[in-house]
């Protein structure tokens, strides 16, 4: 039985680091991508394949049902694998005010926002579980930030996808275990990744953190990397439900 590890949005910053931990670690990589270049996606498949594993990157909206199904098919016909890994690292969001008289959230703008990244993290959890994909000793991991609980300016309809994913990532591990199944949210510091630069004000957040985190420096991708590649050799699933902090001590001094 092979390992694999599929992850969302795994073209850059967190996801693309996963990927590039986990293949170190001989674990086969399915990214889904939406907006990188082919030549950016070309050198990373080149890195992942000096592993000796398999890659497969699939540019796709993973909010489409249509593509989620396909690509579940396509998994099932790798034959005896095990998704080790599902890691939903989406950051792709509506970024203004609520109340705002020019140009505040809109219906169609929080919907997309919770159904990007919060709601497809159930949806991918649910099918890859119904095909047998899932096993005894599979990780699920969803990304969140200090912003699930704490409100930024036009980071509102995040926040709420943020608090919407640690919900599910709860209620996943409650009626996964019985199956061996973990499944636990990572709780990045500040990170310098594109995502953080759409962020109105991103300049400030990144003073602030440097400023209260202990280690006087922002979170890096390396330092996920770090506890991903420990996670790829845990196969209980006992540590499971929680919200692992992986931000250098930042959120308990903001």
């Amino acid at each position: 039985m092979k390992d694999w590890a599929v992850i969302l949005g795994a073209s850059s910053g967190i996801g693309a680091e996963c990927a590039l931990r986990l293949a170190k670690k001989g674990i086969n990589i399915y990214g889904v991508y939406l907006r990188k270049k082919n030549h950016h996606i070309e050198e990373l498949k080149n890195q992942l394949s000096k592993h000796d594993i398999e890659v497969i990157y699939k540019k796709a909206n993973a909010s489409k049902e249509e593509l989620r199904t396909n690509i579940i098919a396509e998994l099932k016909n790798l034959g005896d694998i095990r998704v080790k890994f599902f890691i939903h690292s989406i950051a792709f969001g509506t970024l203004k005010r609520m109340i705002d008289t020019n140009d505040a959230l809109n219906q169609k703008n929080i919907e997309m926002t919770l159904d990007v990244m919060c709601n497809n993290f159930i949806y991918w959890s649910q099918d890859l579980f119904n095909n047998s994909l899932f096993k005894k000793g599979s990780h699920i991991l969803s990304m969140t930030s200090a912003g699930g609980r704490k409100n930024w300016q036009n980071y509102g309809a995040v926040s709420m996808a943020k608090a919407g994913i640690e919900s599910a990532t709860r209620q996943l591990s409650i009626e996964l275990a019985e199956h061996g199944i973990a499944v636990n949210a990572i709780q990045a510091g500040v990170t310098d990744t594109e995502a953080l630069r759409k962020i109105p004000g991103s300049d400030n957040m990144i003073k602030n953190a440097i400023s209260l985190n202990p280690h006087k420096r922002l979170t890096t991708t390396s330092d996920i990397g770090d506890f991903i590649e420990l996670l790829s050799q845990y196969e209980s699933s006992w540590m499971t439900g929680n919200i692992i902090r992986l931000d250098g001590g930042e959120d308990i001094t903001g």
